[in-house]
């Protein structure tokens, strides 16, 4: 149940701290006080988009807080506890407007998306606006106040589920018949490439190696040319090599020492040196040994390398990934190979998801029509109460055979159907009722969706427009009773109505030079028999129209 509403500084309510009761709570005042902004509050906190115009002029956020008690909500319990946001009794959602248009949602005290929003306030609160008789007309929310009644959620779901796996697999057998021409010349090309990139037989970091083979073959002369001279100086010249003079260093110093110890440091130095060139002139003389001057060689490796590069650039990558590359191809002609296979196991697949499809749309057919045959009697009892004697309602339920014609919420198209007068025969609602009475088989519908709802808060916005005299008093009556067992707002012009209110808030614009506010009236008795009398009397009050109120609320 929705306890309280704190609003600030949101469209033209200032400052607004609301308290609600369980039943039946009548908002009325003047056309234009701004009955609807209270809804248009409620229905920002319920995760509608916000808009930088909501904020009051000059100030620079809007903030709108709603309480529900939930205690006894297991299902709003279990989904708090889920997205972690729980709470024992009581759940506070909070919605700040800022004036650059952006926002911030606040379930108990942490941060929260818009669809959580939505989530949680179709578990919370259910709105009935002034224009739904007009939506009503559509085909598609025909179908979703009838599966609304169904309850069978579940079943609607497998459904939508199976129809959507139904037309992946169709699609993707489509393909495959579809691209049969295609597969077989690009199963061509695969096998050429895969050929191509066989042959050379290329292994993962070849490439590297081979690019530094082939540089070393080709400066092999140079090469031995420069270790030769360089043996030459360090040991092979027979006249001062380096190594012969720091051989003499070192045997100098190794005398001088034994007269002053402060050259051992020299002494160990040249010493290191003398050994790091011997070491140096073993490396050189191995690697000497190693070169090989192979010229067939050389030409293997120039044409490889040349092979792997043509390759490379025909398919616009580096050499180094040909590997990867030729095992991408050969999955894709192993792929493609094997989609003969794949046709049949497809049109297999293809039928056993069809008759899926079809088990549980046939299901969920079946209780459709089960259904609908009970709700139309139920509205047409209610249509009567609402002054639309010997009037009926139906809801037509057929079944569609085409394949062509099957959709994710089933094989059905659903038609609400009426005969507004006795001995008219059913047709379509939108080609034989008039405004007034859509009104009223719209409320018709709501009153028994709502009965059937599990919902703890009902808002009406005007869904009693276009009706008065005694059918308003019926309507009244109706609401009521719907708040004997739960909480309802409804926002009415019609004294009738307002009588029937548990609780009766009053919405007033007030004017000055520099702004204009809207206020909420909790009325006191007396507050509420005046203002009963001022929806039926207008401007001027008679003691006339305050019996006439007083009797309205007695009765």
């Amino acid at each position: 149940m929705l306890e309280s509403i704190q609003i600030k500084n949101f469209a033209i309510i200032a400052a607004l701290d609301l308290e609600l009761d369980r039943g039946l709570t009548a908002l009325t005042g003047e056309t234009g006080a701004g009955k609807s902004i209270l809804l248009d509050a409620i229905k920002l906190v319920a995760g509608d988009r916000a808009d930088r115009d909501t904020v009051k002029t000059g100030q620079d956020k809007a903030e709108i807080s709603v309480c529900f008690n939930v205690a006894s909500h297991n299902e709003v319990l279990t989904w708090l506890q889920d997205n972690e946001l729980g709470s024992d009794e009581e759940c506070i959602i909070r919605r700040v407007v800022h004036a650059n248009g952006r926002s911030k949602a606040f379930i108990n005290g942490q941060s929260a998306t818009l669809a959580q929003l939505k989530d949680l306030s179709q578990l919370l609160v259910d709105l009935h606006g002034q224009h739904e008789h007009q939506s009503l007309q559509k085909p598609l929310t025909q179908q979703l106040m009838l599966d609304t009644y169904l309850d069978e959620q579940a079943l609607i779901e497998d459904v939508k589920q199976k129809f959507s796996h139904w037309k992946k697999v169709e699609q993707n057998l489509h393909q495959i018949r579809n691209g049969s021409i295609e597969r077989e010349q690009r199963i061509d090309l695969l096998r050429l490439y895969c050929k191509e990139l066989e042959e050379l037989n290329l292994a993962d970091g070849e490439v590297q190696n081979l690019q530094s083979e082939y540089k070393r073959l080709s400066h092999a002369g140079q090469l031995l040319d420069q270790v030769g001279t360089l043996l030459d100086i360090l040991y092979d010249n027979e006249e001062n090599t380096l190594q012969s003079l720091l051989s003499y260093c070192e045997q100098s110093l190794a005398t001088q020492v034994n007269y002053d110890t402060t050259l051992e440091t020299s002494h160990d130095l040249i010493n290191n040196a003398l050994i790091q060139v011997q070491e140096a002139t073993n490396e050189l003389r191995n690697y000497q040994q190693s070169i090989d001057l192979d010229p067939a060689r050389l030409d293997w490796l120039n044409q490889r390398i040349a092979t792997t590069q043509d390759l490379a650039r025909k398919h616009r990558i580096d050499s180094d990934s040909l590997p990867d590359l030729f095992q991408k191809l050969k999955l894709e002609l192993n792929s493609l190979c094997g989609s003969e296979q794949d046709l049949e196991e497809t049109e297999r697949e293809l039928e056993q998801v069809r008759a899926s499809y079809l088990a549980s749309a046939t299901q969920l057919s079946q209780k459709r029509q089960r259904t609908a045959g009970s709700l139309s009697a139920q509205i047409t009892e209610v249509m009567q109460e609402l002054g639309m004697k010997g009037g009926q309602f139906s809801i037509q339920v057929d079944e569609l055979d085409a394949e062509t014609s099957f959709r994710q919420s089933g094989i059905n198209t659903i038609s609400y159907q009426v005969s507004a007068n006795p001995g008219q025969p059913l047709k379509p609602m939108n080609k034989v009722a008039s405004g007034g009475e859509l009104s009223r088989i719209s409320l018709a519908i709501q009153v028994i969706l709502c009965e059937a709802s599990c919902i703890p808060t009902l808002i009406f916005d005007e869904v009693d427009s276009g009706i008065g005299g005694g059918i308003a008093e019926v309507v009244g009556k109706k609401l009521r009773w719907l708040g004997e067992n739960r909480q309802i707002l409804c926002v009415t012009h019609l004294p009738q109505v307002a009588s029937q209110a548990h609780q009766h808030l009053r919405v007033e614009k007030t004017r000055s030079i520099d702004d204009t506010t809207t206020s909420v009236i909790a009325l006191n008795e007396d507050e509420r028999l005046e203002e009963i009398a001022r929806m039926l009397g207008g401007l001027t009050i008679t003691d006339q129209t305050r019996a006439h109120a007083s009797e309205m609320i007695a009765g």
